[in-house]
């Protein structure tokens, strides 16, 4: 072998083992790696699971939470607003993408919320991208205007993947028309325990909530995975009440200036429909010592029981009626005005002598009504409590609504059952209802004898579909015989035509119903501070001939010397029984309806607004009316003697509309579509706004309208 062949193989040989020891530290290498992955996967897999668990977990999305509306099933009493927190991920977004638009976006951010220059936008941004902050917040609750503002912006309209937008949802409970009816719609109290309808129908409302697979992320916050993984919530029904809101504003409002008039602790209306036992309108007003403001803070209409007074001789003298004690002709010597049964005198306001039955019911007469029924009674009166039972005077109502309370009748196996209980009893003492109690009964009465459940919601809606309806229901298809209610609907109209409440007749409808004036028992005694306080009420029904509503009102503790059911209470009364007249056609039978257009002094005042919706209504009315101009979406009217006309009203983009004239409903429409933000000062039409139509404004910008 040559010098040059031993060379040859001597370089072969060098390279082969090069290439061994390489392959053998790859082998090796190779082998260490399978090694580790066997590891991982076999003795380490517990462990590395665990940490991926930690580090994902399934989160929940919540549900929008369904409307509570009216019972047009249009108007809203509560509903949920979204809100949204902003938030950036800045380690999602390429670096150069995320320089090329921070000026554009700070600009836009700064723009938009006005809370920070772009210069401090772009600072803030910045800082945030150095520490590679992965939640940082932009903004705390941006509304939906200023979301879909948000979504255009450079870099964020590349979405939460591309862009590193996060937006957090959160939704606020509100109520569009505030105080009407809070204590019965319900809010979410103290631990979280909901009230009112929110309450009771809170499984309806509430929905399913949906979820995503969050992968954790610095700051404790989780972030989607992928759009894969994410379960979409079914938002909650819709819940229709039975309250009419327009009955419901005059209601409060009444009821609040009857308060103020007579300095009142509290106060309660409810406004109840014959047939079915629909409550249309229910108000609880109580005063605030520290700000001397009315609210509705307690439900006192359904939760409060008191000892009625007179309103409870109406069952009183129906159960002597039914069982054949005394007729309405029959009479009773009330003597001079004084009573004594055992050692407590029984008073009347004034000396009535000798007078019918239906005299004593019509003047409200203390002696009389305790002198009818201990006469009646004396030797069996637990027949007395027992006929009062049949009535179902104290029968459960089993109300949706918590916080209701059964009517108390004490019986003569009771501790407390004493000589003149069976007297007290009759004229409204030692006995407590709640005023939904006494209503109830009432408007028994109305309905001739057929006793009907209150009822505060009469649907559950998914999307404008019904889910299922709640029935109306009875309580006793009968409290009585015809005869005794035919007696009863003559006395309480008596009460009004000749009796304490004569002060409630008119010449369009007639009001049948009772005065109620009881002294308020505080701790086993009837004087407080050393004066005696009184709770005025009254209960009835109208029309009379031919009932279609019932209706009481409570006013609590007057303190200014006027405190008769008649004064105190009767006024809130007639306020919404004139009202509710007014607006309802069919109550109007008997009276001939002249139209509106062969009068020039009944041309009705019409507000601006919706031209469709303004035509739809002066077409209904036969009204005359003029149209100046060319048609357009949105009008203005303008009342004549003898016309209503009609002129186009233009809406010109970014700058302020002009909605003076307007109902709140399209004011609202109008300045919300157009980006600004709205508030509400008081009811009723436009009168002003805060910002001068025909001004330029920017997205976001804050109008307020005062409305009266």
């Amino acid at each position: 072998m040559t010098d040059s062949e031993m060379a040859d193989k001597e370089i072969k040989t060098g390279i082969e083992k090069r290439f061994g020891i390489v392959y053998l530290f790859a082998t090796l290498f190779a082998l260490c790696i399978v090694g580790r992955i066997v590891w991982l996967n076999v003795w380490q897999h517990d462990k590395w699971i665990a940490r991926i668990n930690e580090s994902q977990r399934e989160v929940a999305i919540e549900p929008n939470r369904g409307d509570i509306c009216a019972s047009d099933g249009v108007q809203i009493l509560a509903t949920s607003i979204p809100y949204y927190d902003v938030r950036f991920d800045t380690k999602a977004v390429n670096s150069d993408v995320f320089r090329a638009n921070l000026d554009s976006l700070s600009l836009c951010l700064a723009r938009l919320f006005r809370d920070k220059s772009a210069y401090e936008y772009k600072t803030a941004l910045l800082a945030a991208r150095n520490r590679g902050d992965r939640y940082y917040l932009i903004h705390r609750r941006a509304n939906y205007v200023q979301l879909k503002e948000l979504k255009k912006f450079p870099l964020f309209r590349l979405g939460q993947y591309k862009g590193g937008v996060i937006y957090v949802k959160e939704n606020r409970r509100v109520r569009p028309y505030e105080s009407l009816a809070a204590r019965t719609i319900g809010y979410e109290g103290q631990g979280g325990v909901k009230v009112g309808i929110e309450g009771a129908y809170d499984k309806d409302l509430s929905g399913e909530k949906g979820y995503f697979i969050g992968q954790r992320i610095p700051g404790g916050y989780y972030v989607p995975i992928n759009d894969d993984s994410q379960v979409d919530p079914k938002d909650g029904y819709d819940v229709i009440t039975t309250i009419d809101i327009n009955i419901q504003d005059v209601a409060h409002s009444a009821l609040e200036n009857q308060l103020k008039k007579h300095g009142a602790k509290y106060g309660t209306a409810i406004l109840m429909e014959v047939a079915t036992g629909d409550i249309k309108a229910i108000v609880n007003l109580t005063l605030d010592d520290r700000t001397g403001r009315y609210s509705e803070a307690y439900n006192y209409a359904v939760g409060t029981r008191t000892e009625p007074g007179s309103t409870i001789k109406l069952p009183s003298l129906m159960a002597g009626l039914e069982d054949g004690c005394f007729d309405l002709d029959d009479s009773v010597d009330t003597g001079n005005g004084k009573w004594k049964v055992y050692d407590h005198t029984i008073s009347d306001t004034k000396p009535h002598g000798k007078i019918s039955v239906k005299e004593v019911f019509e003047v409200s007469s203390n002696i009389g009504v305790a002198k009818l029924i201990t006469e009646s009674y004396k030797d069996n009166p637990g027949k007395f409590i027992n006929r009062l039972k049949n009535m179902s005077l104290d029968a459960p109502l089993d109300l949706d609504i918590q916080g209701g309370r059964d009517g108390y009748l004490k019986t003569p196996d009771n501790k407390l059952w004493s000589g003149v209980s069976l007297a007290q009893m009759s004229y409204g003492y030692e006995t407590e209802f709640t005023p939904l109690n006494i209503l109830t009964f009432y408007n028994a009465v109305a309905n001739n004898g057929k006793m009907m459940r209150p009822r505060f919601v009469k649907a559950v809606m998914d999307r404008g579909k019904t889910v299922r309806t709640i029935p109306t229901e009875v309580i006793n298809p009968s409290i009585c015989s015809r005869e005794t209610i035919r007696k009863a609907q003559e006395m309480l109209c008596g009460v009004v035509e000749n009796g304490t409440a004569k002060n409630l007749r008119n010449s369009n409808y007639q009001i049948a119903g009772k005065t109620g004036t009881a002294q308020l028992n505080n701790n086993g005694t009837y004087r407080y501070q050393g004066r005696v306080a009184y709770q005025a009420s009254f209960c009835g029904y109208f029309p009379a001939d031919d009932p279609k509503y019932s209706c009481i009102v409570v006013v609590n503790g007057p303190s200014s010397g006027v405190y008769t059911g008649n004064w105190a209470a009767g006024p809130v009364f007639k306020e919404i029984a004139d009202k509710v007249y007014s607006t309802q056609l069919n109550l109007h039978k008997d009276k001939q309806m002249i139209p509106l257009a062969e009068a020039k002094d009944r041309v009705p005042v019409s507000k601006s607004g919706y031209y469709i919706e303004t035509k739809y209504v002066i077409d209904k009315l036969d009204v005359p009316f003029e149209f100046a101009g060319s048609k357009s979406e949105w009008v203005s009217t303008n009342k004549t003697d003898s016309t209503i006309k009609i002129s186009s009203r233009t809406i010109t983009q970014n700058t302020v509309p002009y909605v003076i004239g307007m109902g709140a409903k399209d004011a609202i429409f109008i300045l919300e579509n157009a980006g600004m933000s709205v508030s509400i000062v008081g009811r009723g039409m436009v009168t002003q706004q805060s910002l001068r139509a025909g001004d330029v404004f920017r997205k976001g910008d804050k109008i307020i309208l005062t409305l009266s």
